[in-house]
C-alpha cells in the first residue's frame, strides 16, 4: 500500500544527515534525540501538505506555485538549473567516494561517472514502478547496515529516555536547529506529488493512504537519523575524534574496523554508499519532474493550466534536465566547483524551505482547496513553526556565504 513514500525516505536520508546526527552523538551523546523526532515531524507536515496539494486539486506544486505569483515560478526556475549542476556533481563524487573506499580499484572520479550514467540509464527508462522496486530494494539495505551497526551500541532505556526531554546545551543552538532542519530532504520533498501520480494515486479518496504513506516514510526517516545519533552518542562520545563531511564518514568506517573488526568496516562503508546512491537516484528521478513542469507551466496560458496533461518521465524537458544532472557536472570532477555559483546556490538553497511551507500555508487555506481538506490549525501552527526555524537558519546561511 505504500511506495512513494520509501522514494521519499531513501532519497531524504543523505550521507549529511548522516554525518550532522553522529557528529552531534559524539559532541552531545544522547541529548538530541526530541530534536530528530521534532525535524520529522516538521518535515511530515510538509512533505504531506505537497501531497494533499495534489490530491485535493489535481494540480501539481508548481502550478501552485505559479498561481501565487510569476516570482515564484521564477524563483523554482533559476534555483533548480544552479542546483542541478552543483547537486549532480556532488551526489556522483559521494557515491564514487564510498565506492572508492570499498573497492579503490578506480580513482574516485572514474566511479562518480559510472555512478552519474547507472541513475541516467535507469531513470531515462521511464518506468517507475522499476525505480521503486530499486529504492525499496536499496532502503533494505541501509536498514540492515545503519540499523545493524547501531544495535552495537545501543544505550540503556534511561539514557534513551532522558533524550526526549528538550535541552540545549551551550553552543549547540545551531547544531540542533541544523538537526531538525536536515531530517528528511529538502527539494525532493516538491516531487512528493509526481511519484503518487506515477503510484496511480489521484483524487481525494487516496487522501487517507497518502497520509499513511507520507507517515511511514517519516518514521523511517526517523529511525535512520535516530541510529547514526546512537552510533556517534555510544561509540564517539567523549573521545578526541573529530569527523568532518563525507570523508567524516570514512573516517569512521575505519575506527568501527579497528575496535570490532573488517565485518563492521564493510557494512558500515555500504551503509554510507547506499545512502549516497539512494539520495542520487531519487533526485535524478524526482527533480526533473519538477522542471519539465516548469517549463511546461511558463509556456502555458493561466487559464489553460487546469486542463493539460501532466508531465512524464518521457516528456523532453524531463530528459532535458536529466542530461543536465549527468553531464555537464562531470566538469567539476577535474575543475572543482566554481566559487561564485556555490553563493548563489548556497544563496538560493537558503530561501528554499522557508519559501516551501510560505507557499503551503497560502495555498493550503485558499479558495483554492474546498474547505474540508485546507489546514486545520495544528498543520498551520507546524508551518508556522517551519518557516521561523527555516528562515532563521537560512539568514544564517546567507551570514555565512557573505
Amino acid at each position: 500500500m505504500i511506495g512513494p513514500g520509501f522514494v521519499v525516505a531513501a532519497t531524504g536520508v543523505g550521507t549529511a544527515d548522516m554525518i550532522t546526527a553522529i557528529v552531534i552523538g559524539t559532541s552531545f551523546g544522547m541529548t538530541f534525540v526530541w530534536a530528530i523526532i521534532i525535524g520529522a515531524i516538521l518535515k511530515y507536515f510538509l512533505n504531506e501538505g505537497v501531497g494533499r496539494w495534489y490530491l485535493a486539486t489535481g494540480q501539481t506544486i508548481l502550478q501552485g506555485w505559479h498561481i501565487i505569483g510569476k516570482w515564484a515560478t521564477g524563483y523554482f526556475g533559476i534555483y533548480s538549473v544552479i542546483w542541478g549542476y552543483i547537486y549532480g556533481a556532488a551526489a556522483a563524487l559521494t557515491c564514487g567516494l564510498g565506492m572508492h573506499a570499498m573497492f579503490p580499484i578506480m580513482p574516485i572520479w572514474a566511479w562518480a561517472v559510472i555512478h552519474s550514467l547507472l541513475g541516467f540509464a535507469l531513470v531515462w527508462t521511464g518506468r517507475y514502478l522499476l525505480f521503486e522496486k530499486i529504492m525499496t530494494f536499496l532502503i533494505g539495505i541501509m536498514f540492515i547496515t545503519i540499523i545493524g551497526t547501531a544495535l552495537l551500541f545501543l544505550p540503556s532505556i534511561g539514557e534513551f529516555a532522558g533524550g526526549f526531554v528538550p535541552r540545549m546545551p551551550d553552543g549547540s543552538l545551531m547544531l540542533a536547529l541544523g538537526l531538525i532542519g536536515g531530517v528528511g530532504g529538502t527539494i525532493t520533498m516538491a516531487s512528493y506529488g509526481y511519484w503518487l501520480k506515477e503510484k496511480g494515486w489521484n483524487g481525494k479518496g487516496w487522501l487517507s493512504v497518502m497520509k499513511m504513506d507520507a507517515k511511514a516514510a517519516y518514521v523511517m526517516t526517523a529511525i535512520f537519523t535516530m541510529a547514526a545519533l546512537i552510533i556517534g552518542a555510544k561509540f564517539l562520545f567523549g573521545t578526541d575524534v573529530k569527523l568532518e563531511g563525507d570523508q567524516g564518514l570514512l573516517k569512521l568506517a575505519v575506527l568501527l574496523g579497528e575496535e570490532f573488526g573488517t565485518p563492521l568496516r564493510w557494512l558500515f562503508l555500504i551503509a554510507f554508499w547506499s545512502a549516497a546512491f539512494t539520495s542520487l537516484l531519487g533526485v535524478w528521478n524526482g527533480v526533473p519532474y519538477l522542471f519539465a513542469d516548469f517549463v511546461r507551466t511558463i509556456k502555458t496560458k493561466k487559464e489553460d493550466l487546469g486542463s493539460i496533461k501532466p508531465v512524464s518521465e518521457k516528456d523532453p524537458s524531463y530528459r532535458a534536465y536529466l542530461a543536465w544532472l549527468t553531464f555537464p557536472p562531470m566538469l567539476i570532477f577535474y575543475f572543482g566547483k566554481p566559487v561564485q555559483l556555490i553563493i548563489i546556490y548556497g544563496a538560493l538553497g537558503a530561501l528554499f524551505m522557508p519559501f516551501l511551507a510560505i507557499s503551503l500555508l497560502v495555498l493550503l487555506n485558499s479558495n483554492k482547496v474546498e474547505a474540508e481538506y485546507r489546514n486545520k490549525w495544528l498543520a498551520n501552527a507546524v508551518l508556522i513553526g517551519c518557516v521561523l526555524m527555516f528562515a532563521f537558519l537560512g539568514i544564517n546561511e546567507l551570514q555565512k556565504l557573505f
